[in-house]
């Protein structure tokens, strides 16, 4: 560790950085302000495995954590998991996943992880976040290698995990190939060297591995702070819903629109973790009062953050045309089909919806709105025949255009 000068002029930033969007800190918050306190800079990582090809606002939480370490100075390391990724992270599966990925599939992932999380943290000009693979070094682990660092463990250590018990009493396996996934990762903090490891609450397993491994390999303290995981009062992760994916790179218009779709219990842990809006005044909200309103203003803070002022007072104002005022937006999504096909095929085929099932449901629910005849689609089964401007839910606006 370096030690720099000056450090209680961050005094402030200090704080922040150790409760807001924290959850916990390894082995304890106060261990880890007294190193900051002393004015000594730290190196620190977070790992992202790029087992798919978007980042979403619930990685902004980490993200944004990162910044804050960058900021005042510290080495901060973004670790793309093309090795890792191989083995497949257990956390948070009920099952083991039905395909693998490979080196080439997750490094080809990663450009877009690069390109989506310039938005957030700085990878370049003053003191850029550093990216490195861990593929480097975990592929050329030799059999020795992987066999000194499993000795450091014990088959009880590993099984204990919630998951794997679930599982157990579930009936379902669990992969020896998953298995072996907190190993590595621990070995990650060895290979790097690093003095904090950073991730989500539902990592805290894997860190805390990585920060055995440091002790035993190295003779090394490693601490580990925890985000917590963007979510509603009822757990449920903010970020994802039916597979469509809230992604940081969504256009200004969708992301306003999809924020503006959540529950009204999401306001106030949008505000606290991915804004800076302070405590004080998030504290004083009235929920019942005007989820519209601040659900508005989140919407805009959020979108001018990942974009600009001028994107985000645009997308704002085509969220009340289109949607407070019940207008039909000018330009809306045009698709092709051929005459004959199932109007349902069409519409999951270009992705407008995820599966048939949610199609069926809408169309039960009397939720796709035929804007030409101005009446309601009935049949789930409808064959597309003619040319057709829908409204599907309350925020889909699409055309179909024949071939």
């Amino acid at each position: 560790m370096k030690v720099i000068k000056n450090a209680d002029k961050n005094r402030d930033k200090i704080d922040e950085l150790l409760t807001r969007g924290v959850d916990k800190i390894y082995p304890s918050p106060e261990a880890l302000e007294q190193v900051l306190r002393s004015g000594k800079k730290i190196k620190l990582y977070q790992g992202f495995d790029p087992t798919g090809n978007k980042l979403h606002i619930g990685h902004m939480v980490g993200l944004r954590k990162h910044r804050q370490w960058q900021d005042l100075g510290h080495e901060v390391i973004f670790l793309i998991g093309d090795g890792t990724g191989e083995a497949g992270d257990p956390t948070g599966k009920k099952k083991t996943r039905e395909k693998f990925f490979t080196s080439r599939e997750l490094r080809a992932n990663a450009k877009d992880y690069l390109i989506q999380a310039s938005k957030v943290v700085r990878f370049d000009g003053p003191n850029p976040i550093k990216i490195l693979y861990n593929g480097d070094w975990l592929n050329k682990l030799t059999k020795t290698d992987i066999l000194n660092i499993a000795q450091n463990f014990s088959v009880q250590q590993m099984i204990e995990r919630d998951m794997y018990q679930e599982r157990l009493k579930a009936g379902e396996e669990i992969n020896l190939r998953e298995f072996l996934y907190p190993l590595l990762q621990a070995y990650d903090s060895v290979a790097m060297d690093v003095d904090l490891e950073l991730g989500g609450s539902d990592q805290t397993f894997n860190m805390l591995a990585g920060r055995t491994l440091m002790k035993k390999m190295k003779g090394k303290e490693k601490f580990v702070m925890t985000t917590p995981l963007l979510s509603d009062s009822k757990g449920v992760k903010i970020g994802k819903s039916e597979g469509n994916v809230i992604g940081l790179t969504d256009e200004p218009n969708d992301l306003f629109g999809k924020i503006m779709s959540l529950g009204d219990d999401a306001i106030i842990p949008m505000f606290t973790l991915l804004t800076d809006v302070l405590m004080e005044e998030i504290n004083s909200f009235d929920i019942k009062k005007n989820p519209m309103d601040l659900k508005k203003k989140i919407a805009h803070i959020l979108v001018s953050s990942l974009y600009s002022e001028k994107e985000a007072q645009e997308a704002e104002e085509n969220f009340i045309k289109t949607f407070q005022k019940r207008e039909i937006p000018e330009e809306m999504e045009e698709i092709k089909y051929n005459k004959g096909e199932l109007l349902s095929e069409v519409l999951v085929k270009n992705k407008v919806l995820s599966s048939k099932s949610q199609w069926r449901r809408l169309v039960l629910e009397n939720a796709v709105h035929d804007l030409e005849k101005n009446e309601n689609i009935t049949d789930v089964n409808l064959k597309v025949s003619e040319n057709l401007t829908l409204k599907i839910g309350k925020k889909i606006f699409v055309k179909i255009i024949q071939q």
